[in-house]
């Protein structure tokens, strides 16, 4: 992936590796849905990075079912488990477009482990 000026590089990075695997292929299987993300290294639409699906960075060439739109430092707690995505999103700091069908799903465990640090990783 390119050099990128995001906290969480690392951990997109590391996304990206596990998509690969036998595990990843399996989530990916299981979730079916397209997320984009959007993560800004301070403030929502300036100098955004965008990561889609298979962790790759850039816009995604179709329609994602949802996109999401992140601080760096939120991204950060929500995938470490710090933050609570649902009070994350009623105080705005999370942003969604797309579908609600395909953003209801976040809850269920094959999706939300999508978010989530594979093996635990802490950084």
């Amino acid at each position: 992936m390119d050099s990128s000026s995001l906290k969480s590089a690392q951990l997109l990075e590391q996304r990206r590796l596990h998509m690969a695997t036998d595990a990843g292929k399996e989530l990916i299987k299981k979730v079916g849905l397209v997320y984009q993300l959007n993560i800004a290294p301070k403030k929502l639409g300036v100098d955004e990075e965008i990561f889609v699906g298979e962790v790759t960075k850039g816009p995604y060439q179709g329609k994602p079912d949802a996109t999401f739109f992140f601080h760096d430092n939120d991204f950060l707690g929500i995938t470490s488990g710090k933050t609570n995505p649902q009070i994350a999103f009623i105080r705005g700091a999370i942003k969604i477009k797309g579908s609600a069908c395909s953003v209801a799903p976040l809850d269920a465990p094959p999706t939300r482990s999508a978010f989530l640090n594979p093996e635990g990783h802490k950084f």
